[in-house]
């Protein structure tokens, strides 16, 4: 049951925690310098009170460790050093709250402090009359072993701890940048493989295709043959674009690109042309709108996209329809405009032009097909027809 208000953590275990812990070493400490006194003295009674009084201010500063560490320190040193010089030396706890002491000190970076501290100790030790002193010169080698070795002992700790941090955060740092390293270069790689190896897969689709259409008297068997490759092309371009996306994401630029375009943007992109041209632009839609597959409507919005900037470069102040027909199983899209219509004497931008290449290629990249000319009431005409999946499930 968790403590609250009304059930309070016990006395007992509020003591174990870590905050409390120098005031019950505090009392463990004294208690037990008082037994020893007491032993020690037992043949004394008059002289016993002075020793358990100079035993207790030996060991209560402990309480005092965690909050003042150097008055704590400094005031069980002086009762260390005052005490054996009137007859009293010091008790085992009094030298165990002595190390405590300076372990703290050396363990929270008071490292001069706790140098200095030794210095009487050693004084004290090496002096000639300290053999007269009570116990001889063995409490003054005690007292000053046991406050160089813990001053020592705390130093050390600090010191590792701080290399060990240290050493945490260069191995943070270099796993970032081993990480940013490889980030980039998957990158990288995602980029040559869109624009190198997507374009010629791409047209081994299209070639294909066109060799199927072109080639008269053809076999049924070279036919189906040109078909399956064209299929295959497509479906490794597929997944192809699947690699892609996997790359860009572990290289962590889904954050900083846009997501791929669909014909819900449409919308933005014939705001787009109306800024742009003098004309206006409309968007007819016929059927009832369903979802498709994001690799359809990418292609669907290109082809406008790019029949939007020819109609702008070649009728510049046009009138621009965008018509989508949503049938069963097909995307019908066309793109008429009320200009002058194609260049005199047949001279057509068909296949020479690197507009309707590029929509001709993209069409065909998912099985369909685009023809482009004159429209039947003048202007010019760009008609889609892309296959559809029925939507995303």
């Amino acid at each position: 049951m968790r403590p609250t208000q009304e059930n309070p953590v016990p006395g007992y275990r509020r003591m174990l925690e870590p905050a409390y812990w120098p005031y019950l070493l505090a009392a463990v400490l004294g208690c037990a310098a008082l037994v020893e006194v007491a032993v020690r003295e037992a043949g004394q009674p008059l002289t016993r009170p002075l020793g358990a009084l100079l035993a207790l201010a030996a060991t209560a500063p402990i309480a005092l460790v965690r909050a003042m560490p150097v008055v704590s320190a400094v005031l069980i040193a002086a009762v260390c050093l005052i005490s054996p010089l009137i007859g009293y030396p010091p008790t085992v706890a009094v030298l165990v709250a002595l190390g405590v002491a300076c372990y703290v000190l050396g363990r929270q970076g008071h490292v001069r402090t706790a140098g200095v501290l030794i210095v009487p100790f050693v004084a004290y030790a090496a002096a000639p009359g300290v053999a007269m002193a009570a116990g001889g010169r063995t409490p003054s080698i005690a007292m000053l072993a046991v406050t160089a070795v813990a001053a020592v002992a705390g130093t050390a700790r600090r010191a590792g701890a701080a290399t060990a941090r240290h050493e945490a955060t260069d191995r943070a740092i270099a796993d970032t940048l081993m990480e940013h390293v490889a980030r980039g270069e998957r990158a990288r790689i995602a980029r040559e493989l869109h624009d190198v190896v997507a374009h010629h897969i791409s047209m081994i689709a299209v070639q294909s295709d066109a060799a199927r259409l072109t080639t008269p008297g053809m076999p049924a068997e070279g036919a189906r043959r040109l078909v399956a490759i064209g299929e295959t092309a497509r479906a490794a371009l597929t997944e192809m674009r699947r690699l892609l996306g996997v790359l860009r994401e572990d290289a962590g630029t889904e954050v900083t690109r846009r997501p791929q375009p669909g014909l819900h943007q449409l919308n933005g992109l014939l705001d787009e042309a109306r800024d742009l041209s003098a004309g206006s632009t409309r968007l007819i839609v016929h059927g009832g709108v369903v979802p498709l597959d994001p690799g359809i409507e990418l292609v669907a919005y290109r082809i406008v996209q790019e029949a939007l900037t020819n109609a702008r470069r070649h009728a510049a102040g046009a009138a621009v329809d965008v018509e989508l027909h949503y049938r069963p199983g097909t995307l019908l899209l066309r793109v008429r405009d009320n200009g002058p219509g194609p260049p005199p004497a047949g001279r057509t931008p068909g296949p020479g032009g690197h507009g309707l290449t590029g929509m001709r290629e993209r069409a065909a990249m998912v099985g369909g097909s685009l023809t482009a000319g004159p429209a039947p009431i003048g202007g010019f005409l760009i008609e889609a027809v892309l296959p559809t999946t029925g939507g995303e499930e």
